[in-house]
């Protein structure tokens, strides 16, 4: 059985759901192949009471002929195909009901629980009956139902306005492992990568397990990135338009969101959204954003200084960035495509912008390695409204402790060395920085980069560094 890496926080939620004394409804949701089957079957070690996995793009029929084989499989030997879901889960009930009684809790694990509500199934009617007038009542049941259409699960389960209102007792959201749990799965699968190649994978496939489990040991990772993405039916082949069919019910819009955002860095505003999407403004343009960045494939931020009503939408899909500027822009090929622009200025421009992102998604790691992570802080950047050279600031940290720190973001190959004219750049980026926000806090100067600062006369304007391995 292979262990789990990370997912620390999540078994202890999962610990404290076996050890509570009362019923639990517990949803598992996230994105595809982040790892919510894996997880549930490691924790209880494939032991269930019951378990169902609904199936993809099959009918009503189908679907309840499926569930009577999982329910002969865990004791009903004669239960019949049921002819609708209310008799599906009246049966399921005589199960767990005719189950010996022990002293732990009866698990009943439903998977892909999305793949089973066909058009007019009453699927969610019949599940709210079973829980209400069944699951409930029962201190020894608990109910775990997962699936990758976040979408469904949150319209549907978690935000249900019918009988399952406020009836789920636990909400589990897998997110992407870190890059030190990335690193944690490399070594414990025997893949030796430099800690700067577990950052660039990390910004191309982010922290996604099956991505990672494609991966092959005893391959540079620019052999691996071919392998899996460029190459015709490579690992990975199909997998952007699976990602967001599987996630979400009508993907077209959500995909036009993303390749929009994908072509502006620093991200759009609503308004910037529409005119390139050419979406309506309104409710459903609302829903493609919450939706989107309830999966973490975008972030809503503002500016410094700026209001709710000036926010700012930014992809932060590592993957969905990397497939618009490379894999949908160049296609697939059985030449080594990735291995070819290696140090090129294609590559480097991507891995410029890739890092930043990579540092936002570990904010939680630059604020430990300047040893704040005990003070209040609101993270931002920032763009100059004045400047005529378009001063901008990739990362603002500001501190309740009457400091802001300016994160200037190099992703180098080598110590990254402060010539005399970065630094003027640098003391005119702050300087404009102070005037046009009239900053009365003290202004310190953070340098983030792979492997620190070479030191020089100019290198000192530094208050602090970070480096990748702060990062890991």
């Amino acid at each position: 059985m292979s262990r789990l890496i990370g997912r620390k926080n999540e078994t202890t939620q999962l610990d404290n759901i076996i050890q509570s004394s009362e019923p639990e409804f517990v949803v598992i949701f996230g994105r595809r192949r982040i790892g919510k089957t894996f997880l549930i079957n490691q924790y209880f070690n494939n032991k269930f009471t019951f378990k169902h996995t609904g199936l993809a793009l099959k009918n009503k029929t189908e679907q309840l002929h499926n569930f009577g084989e999982s329910l002969r499989r865990y004791g009903s030997p004669l239960s019949p195909d049921p002819k609708n879901w209310m008799e599906a889960f009246s049966l399921l009930r005589v199960l767990l009901e005719n189950t010996k009684k022990t002293k732990g809790k009866k698990v009943v694990f439903i998977d892909e629980l999305p793949y089973m509500a066909t058009a007019k199934s009453n699927l969610v009617t019949a599940l709210e009956h079973f829980w209400n007038d069944y699951g409930n009542t029962q201190n020894n049941i608990v109910l775990i139902i997962c699936g990758s259409a976040t979408s469904w699960i949150t319209k549907n389960i978690i935000k249900n306005k019918g009988g399952l209102h406020n009836r789920i007792t636990r909400k589990i959201y897998l997110k992407q492992f870190s890059l030190a749990e990335c690193k944690e799965y490399f070594d414990a699968n025997n893949i030796i990568f430099s800690q700067k190649d577990i950052l660039e994978c990390y910004m191309v496939m982010g922290g996604v397990p099956y991505y990672l489990s494609m991966i092959e040991k005893g391959m540079s990772l620019a052999q691996n990135i071919d392998n899996m993405l460029f190459k015709r039916q490579g690992k990975l082949y199909g997998e952007f338009k699976a990602l967001y069919s599987s996630l979400f019910e009508e993907s077209t819009g959500y995909v036009k969101v993303i390749e929009a955002l994908s072509k502006k860095n620093k991200g759009l505003s609503r308004k910037e959204i529409i005119e390139v999407t050419k979406l309506t403004d309104g409710g459903t343009l609302s829903k493609i954003l919450e939706d989107l960045d309830n999966c973490d494939f975008i972030r809503k931020y503002q500016g410094f200084n700026n209001k709710e009503r000036n926010s700012i939408f930014q992809l932060t899909d590592f993957y969905s960035f990397f497939y618009f500027k490379f894999i949908k822009k160049y296609g697939t090929t059985d030449k080594e495509f990735w291995s070819l622009q290696l140090n090129t200025p294609l590559h480097n421009a991507w891995t410029g912008y890739a890092f930043e992102l990579l540092c936002l998604n570990h904010i939680n790691k630059i604020e430990h390695a300047l040893g704040i992570s005990g003070i209040q802080t609101s993270v931002s950047c920032w763009q100059s409204q004045k400047s005529e050279k378009g001063v901008q600031i990739d990362l603002v940290i500001n501190r309740a402790d009457n400091i802001i720190n300016v994160c200037e973001i190099k992703f180098w190959n080598t110590k990254y060395n402060i010539t005399k004219k970065y630094h003027e750049e640098l003391l005119n980026k702050i300087q404009v920085f102070a005037d046009e926000t009239k900053c009365k806090k003290a202004i310190h100067l953070v340098m983030v980069t792979t492997y620190g600062l070479v030191k020089n006369e100019y290198s000192s304007i530094a208050q602090r560094e970070v480096t990748m391995e702060d990062l890991i």
